[in-house]
Protein backbone atom coordinates (compact mmCIF):
# COMPACT_ATOMS: atom_id res chain seq x y z
CA UNK A 1 0.00 0.00 0.00
CA UNK A 2 1.27 3.62 -1.15
CA UNK A 3 2.05 6.16 1.53
CA UNK A 4 -0.26 9.24 1.26
CA UNK A 5 0.63 12.33 1.40
CA UNK A 6 0.61 14.42 5.29
CA UNK A 7 -1.66 17.69 5.28
CA UNK A 8 -0.33 20.36 6.35
CA UNK A 9 -1.80 23.95 7.19
CA UNK A 10 -0.75 27.37 6.99
CA UNK A 11 -1.90 30.60 7.96
CA UNK A 12 0.48 33.15 6.01
CA UNK A 13 0.68 36.67 6.36
CA UNK A 14 2.62 38.24 4.22
CA UNK A 15 3.87 42.25 4.33
CA UNK A 16 6.55 42.62 1.27
CA UNK A 17 7.18 46.35 1.14
CA UNK A 18 9.52 46.04 -1.62
CA UNK A 19 7.19 44.75 -3.98
CA UNK A 20 3.75 46.81 -2.57
CA UNK A 21 2.36 43.34 -1.91
CA UNK A 22 0.25 43.01 1.54
CA UNK A 23 -2.17 39.77 1.98
CA UNK A 24 -3.24 36.69 4.01
CA UNK A 25 -2.95 33.27 2.75
CA UNK A 26 -4.87 30.14 4.09
CA UNK A 27 -2.63 27.34 2.51
CA UNK A 28 -2.74 23.75 1.96
CA UNK A 29 0.22 21.88 1.95
CA UNK A 30 0.44 18.58 1.10
CA UNK A 31 3.48 17.11 1.70
CA UNK A 32 4.83 14.26 -0.39
CA UNK A 33 6.09 11.01 2.57
CA UNK A 34 9.48 11.32 0.71
CA UNK A 35 9.72 15.09 1.43
CA UNK A 36 11.56 16.55 4.51
CA UNK A 37 10.52 19.18 6.65
CA UNK A 38 12.93 21.52 5.34
CA UNK A 39 11.96 21.06 1.69
CA UNK A 40 8.35 21.48 2.80
CA UNK A 41 9.02 24.37 4.15
CA UNK A 42 11.22 26.13 1.78
CA UNK A 43 7.99 25.48 -0.64
CA UNK A 44 6.58 27.70 1.90
CA UNK A 45 9.12 30.41 1.73
CA UNK A 46 9.33 30.68 -1.80
CA UNK A 47 5.40 31.24 -2.29
CA UNK A 48 5.68 33.96 0.47
CA UNK A 49 8.67 35.71 -1.60
CA UNK A 50 6.92 35.52 -5.03
CA UNK A 51 3.16 35.78 -3.87
CA UNK A 52 0.71 36.97 -5.64
CA UNK A 53 -3.38 35.43 -6.14
CA UNK A 54 -2.84 32.84 -8.68
CA UNK A 55 0.59 31.42 -7.10
CA UNK A 56 -0.26 27.88 -6.68
CA UNK A 57 1.93 24.84 -5.31
CA UNK A 58 2.73 21.78 -7.91
CA UNK A 59 3.09 18.79 -7.48
CA UNK A 60 6.39 18.90 -7.63
CA UNK A 61 8.71 15.98 -6.31
CA UNK A 62 5.62 13.46 -7.38
CA UNK A 63 5.81 14.95 -10.40
CA UNK A 64 8.56 15.52 -12.88
CA UNK A 65 6.12 17.90 -15.16
CA UNK A 66 5.46 20.21 -12.21
CA UNK A 67 6.95 23.07 -10.58
CA UNK A 68 7.31 22.91 -6.52
CA UNK A 69 5.54 26.61 -6.36
CA UNK A 70 4.36 28.33 -10.01
CA UNK A 71 2.07 31.08 -11.46
CA UNK A 72 0.09 29.94 -14.64
CA UNK A 73 -1.52 32.50 -16.91
CA UNK A 74 -5.17 32.23 -17.74
CA UNK A 75 -4.85 30.57 -20.80
CA UNK A 76 -2.13 27.88 -19.17
CA UNK A 77 1.07 29.25 -20.10
CA UNK A 78 3.80 29.11 -16.95
CA UNK A 79 4.80 32.76 -16.11
CA UNK A 80 6.99 31.93 -12.82
CA UNK A 81 8.27 28.33 -12.38
CA UNK A 82 10.17 27.67 -9.08
CA UNK A 83 12.02 24.70 -8.25
CA UNK A 84 14.09 23.58 -5.02
CA UNK A 85 17.02 21.62 -4.60
CA UNK A 86 19.59 20.87 -7.01
CA UNK A 87 18.22 19.96 -10.23
CA UNK A 88 19.98 18.28 -13.44
CA UNK A 89 21.26 20.26 -16.41
CA UNK A 90 17.93 18.38 -18.06
CA UNK A 91 15.60 19.76 -15.70
CA UNK A 92 16.83 23.36 -15.80
CA UNK A 93 16.96 24.03 -19.59
CA UNK A 94 12.84 22.54 -19.40
CA UNK A 95 11.82 25.28 -16.26
CA UNK A 96 13.42 27.99 -18.07
CA UNK A 97 12.61 27.38 -21.28
CA UNK A 98 8.73 26.52 -20.29
CA UNK A 99 8.33 29.73 -18.14
CA UNK A 100 8.71 33.58 -18.20
CA UNK A 101 10.52 33.71 -14.93
CA UNK A 102 12.15 30.42 -13.81
CA UNK A 103 14.02 30.48 -10.09
CA UNK A 104 16.07 27.88 -8.18
CA UNK A 105 15.94 27.63 -4.31
CA UNK A 106 19.07 25.34 -4.02
CA UNK A 107 20.12 24.14 -1.18
CA UNK A 108 22.53 20.98 0.35
CA UNK A 109 24.64 20.32 3.20
CA UNK A 110 28.27 21.87 3.04
CA UNK A 111 29.49 22.62 -0.60
CA UNK A 112 27.26 20.47 -2.61
CA UNK A 113 24.75 23.52 -3.87
CA UNK A 114 28.51 25.39 -4.86
CA UNK A 115 29.86 22.49 -6.56
CA UNK A 116 26.20 21.54 -8.59
CA UNK A 117 26.12 25.32 -9.64
CA UNK A 118 29.56 25.33 -10.92
CA UNK A 119 28.80 21.64 -12.89
CA UNK A 120 25.83 23.67 -14.05
CA UNK A 121 26.93 27.04 -14.90
CA UNK A 122 27.43 26.90 -18.57
CA UNK A 123 23.34 25.90 -19.06
CA UNK A 124 22.18 28.29 -16.38
CA UNK A 125 24.19 31.01 -17.79
CA UNK A 126 22.44 30.87 -20.94
CA UNK A 127 18.82 31.52 -19.78
CA UNK A 128 18.45 35.08 -19.35
CA UNK A 129 14.90 34.61 -17.04
CA UNK A 130 16.70 32.31 -14.80
CA UNK A 131 17.33 33.66 -11.08
CA UNK A 132 19.38 30.69 -8.39
CA UNK A 133 19.92 31.56 -4.68
CA UNK A 134 21.55 28.93 -2.76
CA UNK A 135 19.58 28.72 0.72
CA UNK A 136 22.22 28.01 3.80
CA UNK A 137 21.92 25.70 6.13
CA UNK A 138 21.46 27.67 9.24
CA UNK A 139 17.98 28.58 7.12
CA UNK A 140 16.93 25.33 6.12
CA UNK A 141 17.34 23.63 9.48
CA UNK A 142 15.15 26.96 11.15
CA UNK A 143 13.15 26.47 8.24
CA UNK A 144 12.36 22.64 9.33
CA UNK A 145 12.12 23.88 13.27
CA UNK A 146 9.06 25.67 12.31
CA UNK A 147 7.15 22.86 10.43
CA UNK A 148 4.36 22.47 12.44
CA UNK A 149 1.02 20.52 11.21
CA UNK A 150 -0.83 23.87 11.65
CA UNK A 151 1.12 27.18 11.40
CA UNK A 152 0.24 30.81 11.61
CA UNK A 153 3.35 32.09 9.84
CA UNK A 154 4.11 36.10 8.92
CA UNK A 155 6.63 36.59 6.50
CA UNK A 156 8.09 40.19 6.07
CA UNK A 157 9.73 41.16 3.04
CA UNK A 158 11.95 44.72 2.86
CA UNK A 159 14.88 46.06 1.10
CA UNK A 160 15.59 42.86 -0.19
CA UNK A 161 16.11 41.40 3.36
CA UNK A 162 13.40 38.14 4.11
CA UNK A 163 12.43 37.57 7.87
CA UNK A 164 9.86 34.53 8.39
CA UNK A 165 8.32 34.06 11.92
CA UNK A 166 5.80 32.27 13.63
CA UNK A 167 4.63 32.60 17.98
CA UNK A 168 7.95 31.06 18.76
CA UNK A 169 10.50 32.16 16.32
CA UNK A 170 11.35 34.73 14.28
CA UNK A 171 13.61 33.36 11.37
CA UNK A 172 16.21 35.90 9.14
CA UNK A 173 16.56 34.17 6.07
CA UNK A 174 20.22 33.75 4.99
CA UNK A 175 20.69 32.58 0.90
CA UNK A 176 23.54 33.89 -1.68
CA UNK A 177 22.68 34.98 -4.76
CA UNK A 178 24.38 32.88 -7.21
CA UNK A 179 22.58 34.00 -10.83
Amino acid sequence: MALKATIYKADLNISDMDRGYYASHNLTIARHPSETDERMMLRVLAFACHASETLAFGRGISDEDDAAVWQKSLIDEVELWIDLGLPDDKRIRKLSQRSQQAWIYAYGSGKTAEMWFEANRATIQRFDNLHVVHVSGDTMAGLAAMAERTMQLQCTIQDAEVWLSDDKTNLQISWNVLK
